[in-house]
């Protein structure tokens, strides 16, 4: 980070000793940069939970996309340091198992899977044999084909047979959480189809009557024992649960059901007590963006996650403690200059432990009292902490620039982590290359960014492509990146920004880009390319810009302000914000971007549109776009190719069927998808379109 904080003169005098270490490192072996192959047969992993007694280490990986994207168990045994995988699925089932997690006493573990009609909660116990679903079976809370009003009308009155309590039926588990004692189970399940409802279904009576739908997401207790099913009384749409290391009583946290979120927040925390499920107690003094929680080791406190005190995007969120008695609440991360993460806070004696961003790197960052410590890793950036109940032991992903994911073990936080040996993540070693941090000024602000040299910029001028990150709300971590790989197996550099508006530098640069969307976090990445011409061995005239989502968005605003760029990739765009507004899945994060709804501030939202300036568009443009996107739906790709394509901008564009927002880009930048070919062909339709503008 001090590379380029020093004059010009000096930044240039170590730019070159890095170019020279990397023209070194190369020449001793012949540099294997992916393919677009390759980017076929990457695998992943997440999820470690290590056992009772912190000898083995289950996981989850996701088979390459080649091999179908789902996802398995593997056991990681400490001490021999090897690994196996634990769980398969038939050929029928297209998602594998996950979730993964021990029971208690470490005798068997819990997954779910779908390997029939439902998805199921199964046990499978480590002494060898088969895994076991539990039989989830509820009656119906909700029947919609014996309303009044249901279609097809009833042709004569109920007989008493039909009147009779309804039967139960079987039902989905969408997800799980084990008491500490292993007694009980908190699991939830969604509302089941009943058998008039499928005949509704079958029968085409199956009209959609907009955010009226009666089924929810509700909460059950189960006893492992004996598979008893014990319903609670919380009301749905449960989220998430916590329990207490007493086990007598959990926090149950619901969101509301049809889409209410939409209107303003409508989280709501409930207290349900073991002995007493059927009359839950609301927390009223917990906050409508409660998120994950956890309890203090004594009970008398809940550590969670909700929207931070500060002005900032929804979603980003502070650390805060609650003491159960009073319901007083203090903000634990207040006034912090860095960002809050996601994971679930775990707690300490007298302490809570959180996953924290700081610039371009994560840590886990311990909050005790008014201190605030941060701990030491090997890699730039962590995540995914897990420990057994005692302590004793700790896992966790790590990744740098320069490091591909792998799983840490260490018995103490602070002391050197140990890699362990999982399946290998990639099909073959690839060649290495460190991000070189970049810091400039633009406006009154310092930003950030990753630069990626290719071994040729060792010998000459390289094409650079500037990447731009989704959210906005969102930040580059200087973590191993398979996209940013295969760029730098083309022959060009790759810029990663943090303009104002990302995470990882406090809430008031997270919120720097209120009702500025393409202006200042434009200039910030421009001023961007300006700083790497200036000191690093960048062709100006073989530029590119990509992005996705919001980045898909900002290419949509470079498009109209600039020439500087020969090509301009677009993946899943927002290009109109009244448009967008009206046919999201959700608007209430893009309503704080513009103080309020589109049509009572037109102005403000027209000119945070890319479509406003699409008039003085030249640059060829890309789309790249899923037909099942929620998020950013297919119109807005469909607008933004019509005006550049009447403009007789030279503009292409691509739709990949069954594809919803994250899934597609997940593909493209080469995570295991499920669908075989649509990242290989995003990635091949990139690297042709800015070849062709290069004139390669």
């Amino acid at each position: 980070m001090l590379l380029c904080m020093l004059k010009t003169a000096g930044c240039t005098l170590l730019v070159a000793v890095c170019l020279g270490s990397l023209s070194l490192g190369h020449a001793m072996g012949e540099d294997h940069f992916p393919s677009n192959e390759d980017m076929r047969h990457v695998r992943s992993m997440a999820q470690p939970k290590v056992s009772p007694d912190g000898q083995q280490v289950l996981v989850q990986v996701a088979d390459a996309t080649a091999d179908g994207g789902k996802t398995h168990l593997w056991l990681v045994d400490v001490k021999t340091n090897t690994s196996r995988q634990l769980t398969w699925s038939p050929s029928s089932d297209k998602r594998g198992e996950s979730q993964g997690q021990w029971m208690p006493d470490g005798g068997s573990i819990l997954f779910v899977a779908h390997r029939g009609e439902h998805t199921q909660l199964f046990r499978l116990p480590m002494n060898g044999g088969e895994a076991h679903a539990f039989e989830v079976k509820i009656v119906p809370p909700v029947d919609e084909s014996k309303q009044p009003d249901a279609i097809p009308p009833a042709k004569k009155p109920a007989a008493a047979a039909d009147a009779a309590k309804p039967e139960p039926v079987e039902a989905d588990v969408s997800r799980y959480f084990i008491a500490p004692d292993g007694k009980h189970i908190a699991i939830l399940v969604r509302d089941p189809e009943t058998p008039g409802e499928k005949k509704q279904h079958d029968d085409k009576a199956d009209a959609v009557w907009v955010n009226h739908d009666p089924h929810g997401s509700r909460l059950y207790l189960l006893d492992p024992a004996d598979g008893k099913l014990t319903p609670t009384a919380v009301p749905p749409d449960v989220q998430r649960v916590a329990w207490t290391q007493q086990s007598d009583k959990m926090l149950a946290i619901a969101e509301g059901m049809n889409d209410v979120g939409d209107l303003q927040p409508a989280g709501t925390a409930w207290m349900v007590a073991v002995t007493d499920p059927a009359h839950p107690s609301q927390i009223k003094a917990a906050p409508a963006t409660i998120g994950a929680a956890v309890w203090s080791e004594d009970a008398g406190h809940v550590y969670f996650l909700a929207q931070s005190k500060p002005d900032a995007p929804p979603g980003y969120e502070d650390l805060y403690a609650m003491m159960v008695a009073d319901g007083s609440i203090r903000d634990l991360s207040d006034g912090f200059d860095g960002s809050i993460g996601h994971d679930e806070p775990i707690a300490e004696a007298g302490a809570t432990l959180e996953l924290v961003e700081m610039g371009t790197h994560t840590t886990l960052m311990r909050f005790e009292g008014d201190q605030r410590q941060p701990l030491h890793f090997d890699t730039t950036t962590v995540s995914q902490f897990n420990t057994n109940a005692k302590h004793t032991t700790w896992v966790w992903l790590g990744s740098s620039s320069n490091k591909p994911t792998a799983l840490y073990y260490a018995e103490k936080l602070g002391e050197p982590g140990r890699v362990l040996n999982t399946p290998n993540l990639l099909p073959a070693d690839w060649t290495e290359v460190a991000s070189q941090p970049v810091l400039w000024k633009s406006d009154n602000f310092t930003i950030e960014g990753l630069l990626y040299l290719p071994p040729q910029a060792a010998k000459g001028k390289v094409p650079l492509i500037v990447d731009v990150h989704g959210g906005p709300t969102g930040a580059f971590e200087d973590n191993w990146n398979a996209l940013t790989e295969f760029l730098l197996g083309q022959g060009w550099a790759v810029l990663r920004t943090n303009p104002r508006g990302s995470t990882g530098y406090g809430a008031d640069f997270a919120a720097a880009n209120k009702n500025d969307m393409g202006g200042g976090d434009y200039r910030d990445i421009m001023a961007g390319v300006d700083a790497v011409l200036a000191k690093y061995p960048i062709d100006s005239s073989k530029m590119a810009l990509m992005g996705y989502s919001y980045g898909g968005e900002m290419a949509g605003f470079v498009e109209g302000r600039t020439d500087r760029f020969k090509a301009i990739i677009s993946g899943a765009p927002v290009i109109d914000q009244e448009s967008e507004y009206g046919t999201e899945a959700g608007s209430y994060y893009d309503r704080w971007f513009y103080g309020g709804y589109p049509w009572d501030h037109v102005e403000s939202a027209w000119r945070q549109s890319a479509l406003a300036t699409v008039a003085k568009a030249k640059t060829p443009f890309l789309l790249l776009q899923g037909e099942s996107d929620k998020t950013d739906p297919l119109g807005q790709s469909q607008e933004m190719y019509r005006a550049l394509r009447q403009m007789g901008v030279p503009v292409e564009m691509v739709q990949y069927p069954r594809e919803d927002h994250g899934p597609l880009a997940g593909g493209i930048f080469g995570s295991p998808s499920p669908e075989p070919w649509h990242g290989f062909d995003g990635r091949q339709r990139i690297v042709t379109f800015v070849k062709k503008a290069f004139g390669e």
